[in-house]
């Protein structure tokens, strides 16, 4: 699985948002030069996160972006799920996947139904608080993950 950078600029848009929460609207000129994506495209980004209610936007002096909700309430998973369409890491699991013909007698359909859960839960337990909290809410699980 590789999240493209749609998914990833989406991720650090929002944790800027989240830090910046107080301030009010934030400029996309100033969100695309803090965060070093091309104004154009996070205008993209940012358009399908308004469409799906993550973030409001106000044009005009005073506009920008900012968070719709609480970034207690945004999880990672929600977002990259809106950004890169599914999180399976085959074609077979995808949400609107045709019934596999080999699913019967495939040796590896329950390890990878394995690891779509365990990507959701992990992306689905992670919110962009969290993440503009710091990198601290990693130290614990990285020690119980296997390196």
């Amino acid at each position: 699985m590789l999240i493209s950078t749609r998914g990833r600029y989406a991720l650090r848009a929002l944790v800027y948002l989240a830090r910046n929460g107080n301030a009010g609207f934030v400029p996309v000129p100033e969100l695309a030069e803090e965060q070093g994506i091309s104004l154009k495209y996070l205008e993209r980004i940012m358009a399908l996160l308004t469409r799906h209610g993550l973030v409001d936007s106000a044009s005009g002096r005073g506009g920008g972006y900012r968070l719709a909700r609480d970034p207690a309430e945004c999880r990672v998973g929600e977002v990259l799920r809106l950004t890169e369409g599914t999180l399976a890491p085959v074609a077979c699991l995808e949400a609107n996947a045709g019934p596999c013909s080999r699913s019967g007698a495939c040796p590896t359909v329950e390890m990878w139904r394995r690891f779509h859960a365990l990507t959701n839960s992990f992306f689905d337990n992670i919110t962009i608080a969290a993440l503009a909290s710091g990198p601290d809410i990693f130290e614990s699980a990285s020690q119980r993950l296997p390196h």
